[in-house]
């Protein structure tokens, strides 16, 4: 890693405090009127940060970010990627696109284990999220795995379909799974047996993530694989009775189902059988895979594990090897921000709660877990609550703070970044009185920072990774609907320099977005960027 020493940036003056970077997450910029969850909270920090002269706004979604066109919302996982990559890399979508248009998923040795079991009479079962939110997953991808199946005659296939109604509209699973049950149909034929076998919403069914609710995951296995859970004769009617028992029920939180047959599951997952997610996010599919593949899982009772070929759509968890064996490459992020910071001796510090840990450190660094460097490097975990995040929207950014605040004034570390996951996590409720608890929240603590800061004599980083409480709600002929997805609103970007030492401006660079960043940092850090980078946001006035 020696050879990856940063340059000296020219006329740079050294100063005794650290930079602190401040990701706000889901927190982009949207119209000033009563549906922005930001406009309308107490935000007075980040009224005053918007004067600042070192202010402006970046492009946090789509071709900016690695996604397929501009018409795709950012996410926390590509986000982080571009902001520690400084570089724009195919990401989710667009890599398997790729690989579907190339061909390239169906000639790799995972595709081929498929079809050795399914032709010695094993059930191919295609489990992961029906909606074309292209956030974890796309239907698309799913009818593509279908169409294959039935070109290479693989006679029995199961769909396990989780309902989304997060990154798309949030009662919106009929119009998703009653095309998937006609496809499936117009498939059966010429002896092939194509089925949906259980279901249930990705906030209570399988799509845990980081560690957060083993329960989630568990009520997954219990229906995709023992085919245990409330039963219905389709997943359609399963979705109208759940609507009808409960008309304030949305998609992500519906309960599992178990479409049965003559008394029996259809569609339990069994010995020699084969078993792919085709969601391509990583972080809600880590855990099922790991039911999966581990011979010593521990997380659950499992009660029966079947000897399965079990694939991601992706690798999901590169340095742990989740799962083992996968349909497409991931992207490979080389050259991070903290590769570099740590060969160049600069200390580091990176924190936020649980459903954020993830983003400062493995996407930050490149999809890639563990320290690059433990001497230079500490990475903080703040459990988060298990509970509704509406009930509790000021979550862990308190403790955030206290810890950073902590780093600041330890003079330990010369580089700290933290994300606050109140305005993602909050926005996702589409619960407004809760969305502005959550941004008053984050503005309230990024006071306690810049007086910590101000403090040290340090710099200040503040941007987003994405928006999300930016829009609480869309409204269609006076009806209000609640927003629950990202937005692809840009994201502020603020450098609030309380050293006194450079006198940097901002450097007018075109089409700017998050990967313009790393970049940024180096200059802030004193360094030049490394010539692959995308360009930094700012110059060093000389003289």
């Amino acid at each position: 890693m020696s050879n990856m020493k940063l340059n000296r940036y020219a006329g740079y003056a050294d100063f005794p405090g650290p930079v602190v970077t401040v990701v706000m997450d889901g927190m982009g910029i949207g119209p000033e009127n009563e549906s922005n969850g930001i406009y309308m909270a107490y935000t007075p920090q980040l009224d005053a940060l918007k004067k600042e002269p070192l202010y402006t706004e970046l492009k946090a979604h789509g071709t900016a970010v690695g996604m397929p066109s501009d018409d795709d919302m950012g996410n926390s996982e590509v986000g982080h990627n571009a902001l520690g990559a400084g570089r724009i890399f195919s990401q989710g979508a667009m890599l398997v696109n790729e690989a579907i248009r190339s061909g390239f998923i169906f000639q790799g040795k995972a595709w081929k284990e498929i079809l050795n079991r399914t032709s010695k009479g094993g059930t191919l079962h295609l489990l992961g999220m029906v909606s074309d939110g292209n956030v974890h997953s796309h239907i698309d991808h799913l009818y593509a795995l279908l169409d294959r199946a039935a070109a290479e005659n693989i006679r029995r296939v199961r769909v396990h379909g989780l309902l989304d109604g997060r990154d798309v509209g949030e009662k919106s699973g009929l119009s998703y799974f009653e095309p998937l049950e006609q496809k499936l149909a117009d498939l059966s034929r010429e002896g092939r047996d194509y089925r949906i076998a259980s279901g249930g919403g990705r906030m209570v069914t399988t799509m845990d993530r980081y560690q957060a609710d083993w329960s989630v995951v568990e009520r997954g296995w219990q229906a995709h694989v023992l085919g245990e859970g409330r039963a219905f004769a389709s997943a359609t009617e399963a979705i109208r009775t759940y609507y009808a028992e409960d008309p304030d029920i949305t998609d992500q939180y519906m309960e599992s189902f178990v479409v049965q047959e003559n008394g029996k599951p259809v569609g339990t997952i069994e010995d020699g059988d084969a078993v792919v997610l085709f969601n391509f996010r990583g972080d809600r599919a880590i855990e099922i895979s790991r039911a999966f593949d581990e011979n010593d899982f521990a997380e659950f009772d499992r009660k029966r594990v079947p000897h399965v070929f079990y694939a991601g759509m992706m690798q999901y968890d590169g340095d742990a090897g989740i799962p083992k064996n996968y349909l497409v490459e991931p992207p490979a992020i080389d050259r991070t921000l903290g590769e570099y910071l740590c060969a160049s001796g600069i200390t580091s510090f990176a924190i936020s709660e649980t459903q954020k840990f993830g983003h400062v450190t493995y996407f930050w660094n490149g999809n890639n877990s563990g320290y690059i460097d433990e001497k230079l490097e500490k990475y903080v975990e703040i459990l988060s609550d298990r509970i509704a995040f509406d009930l509790r929207p000021w979550m862990k950014a308190a403790e955030i703070t206290d810890q950073v605040i902590e780093a600041i004034h330890s003079g330990r570390y010369k580089f700290i970044r933290l994300n606050y996951a109140n305005g993602d996590m909050v926005g996702h409720t589409g619960i407004p009185s809760a969305i502005r608890i959550a941004v008053a929240t984050v503005d309230m603590c990024l006071g306690r920072l810049l007086k910590a800061v101000r403090q040290e004599q340090g710099v200040m980083v503040i941007t987003a990774d994405h928006g999300n409480a930016d829009c609480m709600w869309t409204e269609k002929k006076g009806v209000r609907s609640p927003m629950v997805a990202h937005t692809i609103n840009p994201v502020p970007f603020i450098i609030k320099d309380f050293s006194g030492k450079n006198g940097f401006s901002l450097a007018g660079v075109e089409k700017a977005g998050l990967s313009n960043i790393a970049a940024t940092l180096c200059n802030l850090l004193g360094f030049e960027a490394p010539a692959d980078y995308d360009p930094s946001l700012i110059t060093l006035k000389q003289g």
